[in-house]
């Protein structure tokens, strides 16, 4: 195939080289290969300054990241029957693992697809399509969903925030099937239904699968307080698991009512609900000198972009304060984090800051990470970025 050609500055194909699939946009050559000659979404051929051929990327000449890596052979682009089979070799990892189809079928770059991810749940299948390059392959992508699984329907739900970047519409879409209007989902054995419209991302988030099942081993037969619950993944679980008494906080309504919701369709008759900011809810709670023996804090992320470190960092640092307070003298803290740059050392050392402001004495016990449906490709950082405590506070042992 003949692309155009995308050049580099000298140098800047270094962290490629070293396994990241990303060029920004500061790193091309625009003498050489000025950007505004490029269509949004266009695969091209990518060179170092040498002219040595790196690959093939997909290029939006108006994101910060304007070059993602398809192939490292120059000859190769991204083709509906490549991507049939990086969809499939996907497909082969995540039915091994799980034996049910309630999982993330597809998580972008680290499936060699920058700028998919795809969900499934049950008999429906959510895509998300982010960057203009795979919006260009859209059919491509819902003609092998359909060759790959037969689900009973396709959902495009094109709204996250990186299509702006991309310069793209948002758009939720029925490609396929009869209109879903509530998700299925399964997970560690307690079902759930999840709203599709007004729900996050693609609606639920698989990612702390492991976390929380984690977490049922320390339920049974405690009082458990789930913070930024969403529609109770953590909550609900540890009340499968044993738990006595659930309490889930959330600012939306909507997740409050699913909550209720979800805790029916499991037969729950032990969880309550706070609707409100989070961290008013903590500092009432402490107020009324309520404890739990477990409190989860599963926020969303408090550091969403670099220049927001200071400020999410003495966020989570005030959160983690007052989730320790809420715990009685033997209690189990679940710190759990998704932004991607707060690595894991920062947030131990943020509940040991928390731990020593408030006098309690901590023992990590465990520390989680991201499900393997969500697998992290080590040359990109980015995709790592789901972190979790579990933290035993006692207090005056010391």
């Amino acid at each position: 195939m003949n692309f155009p050609v995308l050049y580099l500055r000298k140098g800047a194909e270094r962290r490629l080289r070293a396994g990241h699939l990303w060029v920004y946009s500061n790193e091309v050559d625009t003498r050489r290969s000025p950007l505004t000659e490029f269509e949004a979404g266009v695969q091209a051929e990518l060179r170092a300054s040498n002219d040595k051929p790196l690959g093939t990327v997909f290029v939006n000449p108006h994101a910060l990241i304007c070059g993602r890596l398809i192939s490292r052979d120059p000859g190769h682009g991204m083709t509906p029957q490549r991507l049939t089979q990086r969809m499939e070799a996907a497909l082969a990892l995540r039915e091994r693992l799980f034996d049910k189809p309630f999982y993330r079928w597809v998580f972008g770059d680290s499936d060699g697809l920058s700028g998919l991810v795809i969900d499934r749940f049950g008999s429906t299948v959510v895509v998300q399509i982010s960057t203009a390059g795979m919006e260009l392959m859209k059919e491509a992508v819902v003609r092998a969903v359909q060759r790959l699984v037969h689900p009973e329907a396709i959902i495009l739900k094109n709204d996250g925030k990186m299509r702006k970047v991309e310069g793209l519409e948002t758009y939720v879409e029925q490609a396929h099937g009869p209109e879903v209007s509530l998700l299925q989902v399964e997970e560690n054995g307690v079902r759930f239904e999840v709203p599709l419209e007004g729900g996050q991302k693609t609606g639920w988030f698989y990612d702390h699968r492991m976390n929380r099942q984690r977490l049922q081993a320390y339920a049974p037969g405690k009082r458990v307080l789930d913070v930024f619950s969403y529609v109770g993944g953590w909550g609900l679980q540890a009340a499968c698991a044993g738990a006595t008494q659930v309490t889930c906080v959330d600012s939306s309504a909507g997740a409050i009512d699913s909550v209720h919701h979800n805790a029916r369709l499991n037969g729950l008759d032990n969880v309550e609900t706070i609707e409100g900011d989070a961290f008013e809810a903590l500092k009432a709670l402490a107020d009324e000198k309520e404890k739990y023996d477990i409190v989860v804090l599963d926020p969303p992320a408090l550091i969403p972009r670099r220049r927001d470190q200071k400020a999410g960092e003495e966020a989570y640092a005030r959160l983690n304060q007052l989730g320790l307070r809420l715990l009685e003298r033997d209690g189990v803290l679940v710190s759990a984090s998704c932004s991607m740059h707060l690595s894991q050392e920062k947030l131990v050392d943020i509940i040991r800051g928390s731990g020593r402001k408030i006098d309690r004495f901590v023992q990590l016990l465990e520390q989680g990470h991201q499900a393997p449906d969500h697998p992290v490709i080590p040359g990109i950082p980015e995709t790592d970025y789901i972190k979790s405590c579990f933290v035993r506070s006692l207090t005056g042992f010391f």
